[in-house]
């Protein structure tokens, strides 16, 4: 499977989202992104091959010459979204990154890789729980005849109101969410209905593959975007559960290395463009950018990283589409001065280092316009593992905490339960899932507003959200030491942003 990892996710205060927007000089103005292939690169003896990204100014000049200055190089050109001038190239060449950076026209360039591949992560917590034929037989004996055979243990959806929007508005077919993750196994009864193949990839490597199934997930262990998408857009049809949203689209762009399950930055970038050229409303983005938990701007490498990929994620607003991603899992308090990284690179020998985050940026959660979610359980509470920051957090969803928060549900489980691969169904938990709680509410906004900004949808996000406030006490484990400390007031706080989303505001 492509195991996606526990997550430690950075976001920042508006004040910083500028500063890195002018440090970086980010994002031409663009028309469209469409990229244009080329032969796969031939691996040279004298290295590992390794992939890149180059970005260059968007003119057609300074492309053909630097593309002509890659061949020379040691590199061969996958692929060139000459809109948001990002090239994409493999080189077995150690030297290729220096030596290109150097050429005139470049911008950034590095190596979004640092070895020839291994183990990844998004922000599900902990390993996911099946459900099993006599427990889903218990569950649906509690069914009403106005809910989802499975809807007695979807605490979550009650939670947000979510159960009670669908019968006045359960959104609009004309508003597709992309699932850019590990795939979206479309086959899943509970998904058919509402799923959106024109609208789907497989974008690994950086170009993006649109043949019959290429956005399935490669196993049944491979399952954390079917979940997702449940959450999301899971159809009101009798059949298992239902997702936040019931009558919008869901689509998938499948970005997981079939290998290691790596999130590269060159497939993230692929469905950015391809979700914006393909009339895509909302992203949701459960991960970060591998191999970097933080790219930190003074080196060469992850700066590159992290203009290529906010290139794209602006190209795509600029669109009209709106992304939003998890918080993460680390239990930081992301408001901090600095935070212990020890798990980057991911792809080779991590190396434990400080980091300002202020200067070194979780991609993609972190960029400009991204709506960071942080997870809360069945009490409204904080989830135990969710990362949090004054500044830093947008809003918060249900995500889960089968830890301290246990629901009064058949099952007990304080989990969020959804699609499996395979027409399956199980629990997970994490900032992976309180993003899609949250997604789906601005695919509701949407279908209420058709017309809106990603800006405003942002806006009307935060508008429609109840915050509870910071808690008097978060001990959770009572041994008389606080767990987190919640900054700020009852609008806005560090625990929840402007607070937990509400799907039924949002549609009244």
């Amino acid at each position: 499977m492509a195991h996606l990892r526990s997550r430690r996710r950075l976001a920042l205060a508006v004040p910083v989202v500028l500063s890195l927007t002018a440090s970086l000089g980010f994002i031409p103005g663009v028309a469209s992104a469409a990229p244009r292939s080329a032969a796969p690169a031939v691996t040279a003896a004298d290295g590992p091959n390794l992939a890149y990204v180059v970005n260059t100014k968007t003119d057609h000049r300074t492309i053909g010459s630097v593309k002509k200055e890659i061949a020379k190089a040691g590199g061969t050109v996958v692929t060139t979204y000459d809109r948001i001038g990002v090239i994409v190239v493999h080189s077995a060449d150690p030297g290729f990154g220096p030596r290109i950076r150097a050429v005139r026209g470049v911008q950034s360039a590095g190596a979004t890789r640092t070895t020839p591949l291994t183990a990844a992560g998004t922000t599900d917590e902990g390993a996911v729980d099946r459900l099993s034929a006599a427990e889903a037989a218990k569950v649906e004996a509690a069914a009403t005849p106005r809910s989802e055979p499975l809807e007695a243990d979807q605490w979550d959806l009650r939670a947000i109101g979510a159960d009670k929007a669908a019968r006045i508005n359960p959104g609009s077919s004309k508003v597709t969410v992309a699932v850019i993750d590990t795939g979206v196994d479309d086959t899943h009864p509970d998904l058919a209905p509402n799923f959106s193949a024109k609208q789907s990839a497989n974008c690994v490597g950086g170009v993006a593959d649109t043949s019959e199934g290429a956005w399935r997930p490669y196993t049944a262990e491979d399952y954390h975007g079917t979940h997702v998408a449940g959450e999301i857009a899971a159809a009101r049809n009798g059949i298992g559960v239902a997702g936040v949203a019931p009558g919008v689209k869901v689509s998938g762009i499948k970005v997981s290395d079939p290998d290691n399950g790596l999130f590269y930055p060159e497939s993230v970038v692929c469905a950015f463009v391809f979700a914006a050229d393909h009339g895509v409303e909302i992203t949701n983005n459960s991960y970060y950018v591998d191999p970097w938990l933080y790219n930190c701007v003074d080196d060469p490498d992850q700066k590159a990283i992290v203009d290529a990929v906010n290139r794209a994620q602006q190209y795509a607003t600029k669109k009209g589409t709106l992304h939003l991603a998890s918080a993460g899992n680390s239990n930081h308090d992301l408001a901090s001065d600095a935070i212990v990284d020890d798990s980057s690179p991911d792809d080779s020998t991590p190396v434990t280092r400080t980091i300002d985050p202020h200067e070194c940026y979780d991609v993609p959660t972190q960029l400009p316009g991204v709506v960071t979610v942080s997870a809360t359980g069945v009490q409204n509470l904080k989830s135990y593992y969710s990362t949090y920051g004054k500044g830093v957090i947008d809003i918060a969803a249900p995500g889960g905490d089968g830890r301290y928060q246990i629901p009064d549900t058949p099952s007990k489980n304080g989990r969020i339960l959804s699609t499996l691969p395979g027409n399956q169904y199980g629990y997970l938990q994490g900032t992976s899932m309180a993003s899609p709680h949250a997604a789906g509410v601005a695919a509701l906004l949407k279908s209420e507003h058709p017309r809106a900004t990603p800006a405003q949808l942002q806006a009307l996000l935060k508008a429609q959200a109840d915050n509870p406030g910071c808690p008097d006490s978060y001990d959770q484990d009572g041994n008389g030491t606080q767990d987190a400390t919640c900054e700020g007031g009852k609008r806005v706080n560090g625990f929840y942003g402007f607070g937990v989303v509400d799907a039924l505001k949002a549609v009244k």
